[in-house]
């Protein structure tokens, strides 16, 4: 039976302090626990983004849409903005199973499509995780219509040392902000983005770095061939934006720079290793898998024009 809204409020931030994450992360463990679902939040990133100040558009943005009933955080929506002010913007949220039903989450939802056509976003991302009975329901009375899914995957069959055998010789090095224009192309190449060479909003790498995801350009021979992003939180490691140009793919180079990650991961003292990658994208779901990579969840995207 669902508990009564009272003494309602609500709070708007534009990143997170300290005691806001601890609520909405205390929250998240508690819905993620109930619904065995993954609420993808980066509240990690945020929090780290927040403290750095990496990011100064949170002075003008607002990102953080928390329903308080009197001193209980009841739910939860947030604003992510990745891949600069050309990428749309990922909303993703949450409310405790014992005050849904009571038009929580549409509120919040209703503040969030405000401050996207303040910002004059073309379109948003909202992000549900498949097994989300509630989540996947109000997704289809949104208006929102499918894009595409992504597998999250936990490294559980280490056949590291058997794959060593088979990796190239490669280097790793770690990217500046010289390297912004390049990583920027990189990922028009490997996921569509967009970004203009006039647009000084483009995510550089040592910004990147203080939030705690550190970029690496993959070389054979000083020549680029790859990137990899990696980031490490509370001993869970995770590897991000994978990618292989196309003049050097089928030289094993995507599977040379994936063990080099888990490499660089153990090394950190990475208690777990994780990755995202595109359901569709069945070459680098199988190298994945011949890693010892397994899926663990799947999370749908779903585009709001």
């Amino acid at each position: 039976m669902n508990k009564t809204i009272n003494d309602p409020w609500i709070k708007l931030s534009g990143c997170l302090c300290q005691e806001e994450y601890d609520l909405i992360h205390l929250l998240q463990l508690h819905c993620s626990k109930e619904d065995q679902i993954i609420l993808k939040l980066e509240l990690d990133y945020k929090l780290s983004d927040a403290a750095n100040g990496a990011d100064k558009a949170h002075i003008h943005n607002i990102n953080e849409f928390m329903y308080f009933s009197g001193a209980q955080l009841a739910g939860y929506l947030g604003i992510s903005a990745f891949g600069g002010t050309s990428a749309p913007l990922e909303i993703t949220g949450m409310v405790h199973p014992d005050y849904r039903r009571q038009g929580i989450f549409s509120k919040l939802f209703e503040l969030a499509l405000a401050e996207g056509r303040r910002r004059n976003t073309d379109s948003m991302l909202l992000l549900c995780d498949r097994n989300s009975a509630s989540g996947q329901t109000f997704l289809e009375k949104s208006g929102a219509s499918y894009s595409v899914s992504e597998f999250e995957m936990y490294l559980q069959d280490d056949t590291a040392e058997v794959n060593k055998r088979r990796m190239c010789d490669i280097s790793f090095s770690k990217a500046t902000n010289a390297d912004a224009f390049e990583i920027a192309r990189q990922n028009v190449i490997y996921f569509g983005s967009s970004f203009d060479e006039e647009n000084e909003n483009i995510p550089l790498p040592e910004d990147e770095e203080k939030r705690g995801m550190t970029i690496y350009l993959a070389k054979k021979d000083d020549q680029i061939v790859g990137k990899v992003h990696l980031q490490l939180t509370n001993g869970l490691g995770g590897i991000y934006g994978l990618g292989v140009l196309q003049e050097h793919r089928g030289k094993g180079f995507g599977r040379a720079i994936l063990l080099g990650a888990v490499e660089k991961l153990k090394a950190a003292n990475a208690t777990e290793i994780m990755l995202q990658v595109a359901a569709e994208n069945a070459t680098a779901l199988n190298l994945y898998k011949s890693c010892g990579f397994r899926e663990t969840s799947i999370m749908d995207y779903f585009e709001l024009e």
